[in-house]
């Protein structure tokens, strides 16, 4: 029998199957930080929704800990990384609300078109307005849906049923798996230009922080009319309202927002705007299925047997060598979507030196945590990856050779396209990653946030380019690494950017004579 210690609030059906598994239930909801390390030492298991926040003295105080559950999707508020060093695992319900996302995307799409909030508010308040609140249908109109992962393709589904012609842009989706959803993928800004309807459902990344701005709204079919229900920040509520009162955008639905609880937005004084709290996952069935779901794999985890959603693994079961370069691998991954600037079809993981004797799947796992872990709308774990991978029609191949030139271990990625390779360097005491090849480039560079990756002929002034612009722009070069082709007359740069270079500077650079290929990373 373990502890299992619940400190917020989860479906009673969860509750249930914990205590007919014969585990102690001990609720303590609403437990204050200092109260929550009083009560975790002798807890084996701890079960939270997102207020809770379990922090790395959490963790170390409960010295029986085995395992965390997150009743819901996000992992903000778990420190991951010091539970994977301690060996604890940590689950969550990644499919707990799905559904109900989905449904509340096409809710607002209805009532958006259709006007209903604002004809039901008049109508109750003593108006009778059927001339002013004339609507739109679906069948017929072009839907563009932004992210085709999980929440997306069950909205590309239910709008198929409707009439719609669907348009998608994933860049971490091939055209197989698009078709397969009836979608035609396009860029973001054929997808704006040629949609009646939006709906985003897009992770919240570095990258689609304010992707819904002033530039891309301005491109947008006159009278399109945009759904967010995947997360606050990715449309520029500022922008929007603005593009509203402008008569390009006709109307929005929105049940997420940069600031929450948010309570005022130039967005909720325009007519043609319909909002809601951040209901999407607000049903009983969601919450219900997340106590549920999360009870299951607490159960599992405590009894040792395989977790579907699991989000990190023990660290005690995998070698010190091994164990060093997780965190490169998956940087690697990161650095390689990068690469491509987007997913590639294939992907092959050469294991060089000691590491070819050692057994390498976290590694691989870890490379396609990378991979993936920008580009979907659910956490990705080394438990889901593979079908991650599956799913979105990417075609992995390992091999392993002892010898490694140079280096004592080195990882490569390659496809028919690119390659990056790093390796692990001592400088000290310490033991510090480094991306050492790219493209076949010999470079040595430390991975960094925010790099760019320049591919240029090998002439004189080209650096100078690069370095100008960058300036002009604020742009702080971090570190830099230049190695030229052995094979043609090119040059490779790897810089490393205090902050991440604005597309005009990475246009202004692709058009600028000499340089061939240019890349934006984020690690």
């Amino acid at each position: 029998m373990a502890r299992v210690l619940v400190t917020e609030k989860i479906a009673q059906s969860g509750l249930d199957l914990l205590a007919d598994a014969g585990h102690e239930v001990d609720v303590r909801e609403g437990l204050s930080p200092e109260q929550l390390l009083e009560e975790i030492p002798g807890a084996h298991a701890l079960i939270i929704r997102s207020a809770t926040q379990v922090t790395a003295d959490v963790l170390a105080a409960g010295t029986s800990l085995q395992v965390v559950g997150r009743a819901g999707v996000g992992l903000d508020n778990v420190d991951v990384a010091a539970a994977t060093d301690r060996g604890v695992m940590v689950v969550n319900a990644p499919t707990s609300n799905i559904l109900s996302v989905a449904e509340q995307a096409m809710a607002l799409l209805l009532a958006q078109a259709r006007n209903i909030p604002q004809a039901h508010s008049a109508l109750v308040a003593g108006r009778w307005e059927r001339s002013k609140w004339e609507g739109v249908e679906l069948h017929g109109k072009v839907l563009g849906v932004v992210g085709l992962g999980r929440a997306g393709s069950l909205v590309a589904q239910r709008a198929h049923a409707f009439g719609m012609e669907l348009i998608g842009y994933d860049p971490f989706v091939s055209q197989e798996r698009a078709r397969a959803m009836g979608v035609r993928l396009v860029s973001i800004e054929e997808l704006v230009a040629e949609a009646d309807f939006v709906s985003i459902h897009t992770p919240k990344t570095p990258e689609t922080v304010g992707l819904f701005g002033r530039d891309l709204l301005a491109k947008a079919k006159p009278g399109i009319r945009i759904v967010n229900t995947a997360r606050g920040g990715i449309v520029d509520e500022e922008a929007l309202a603005e593009a509203i009162r402008d008569g390009i955008v006709a109307g929005a639905g929105l049940d997420v927002f940069a600031k929450e609880p948010c309570t005022e937005s130039p967005l909720f004084e325009l007519p043609g705007v319909v909002v809601s709290p951040h209901l999407g996952a607000s049903t009983e069935e969601a919450q219900d299925k997340a106590g549920v779901t999360i009870a299951e794999q607490v159960l599992l985890s405590l009894a040792g047997d395989f977790v579907p959603y699991a989000v990190n693994v023990a660290a005690r079961d995998v070698s010190d060598v091994v164990k060093g370069f997780m965190g490169l691998a998956e940087q690697l991954g990161r650095f390689f979507v990068g690469l491509h600037d987007g997913l590639p079809d294939s992907i092959e993981i050469v294991y060089q030196g000691e590491l070819a004797g050692e057994s390498t799947g976290i590694l691989t796992l870890s490379v396609l945590k990378g991979i993936f872990g920008g580009s979907t709308d659910e956490p990705v774990s080394y438990v889901n990856a593979p079908q991650l991978a599956e799913r979105r029609g990417l075609a992995v191949r390992e091999s392993t050779t002892a010898t490694s030139h140079d280096y004592k271990s080195l990882v490569t990625l390659r496809s028919g396209s690119h390659s990056v390779a790093g390796t692990l360097i001592t400088v000290g005491l310490r033991t510090e990653p480094r991306i050492v090849i790219v493209d076949d480039h010999v470079v040595e560079v430390p991975p960094s946030t925010h790099m760019l990756v320049v591919r240029n002929d090998d002439r004189p002034g080209v650096i100078g380019i690069v370095g100008t612009a960058l300036g002009a722009a604020g742009i702080s070069i971090s570190s830099m690494a230049v190695g030229p082709s052995p094979e043609s007359s090119t040059a490779m740069m790897v810089i490393s950017t205090s902050t991440p270079a604005s597309d005009l500077v990475v246009e202004q650079l692709r058009g600028d004579e000499g340089i061939l290929e240019i890349h934006r990373v984020t690690l």
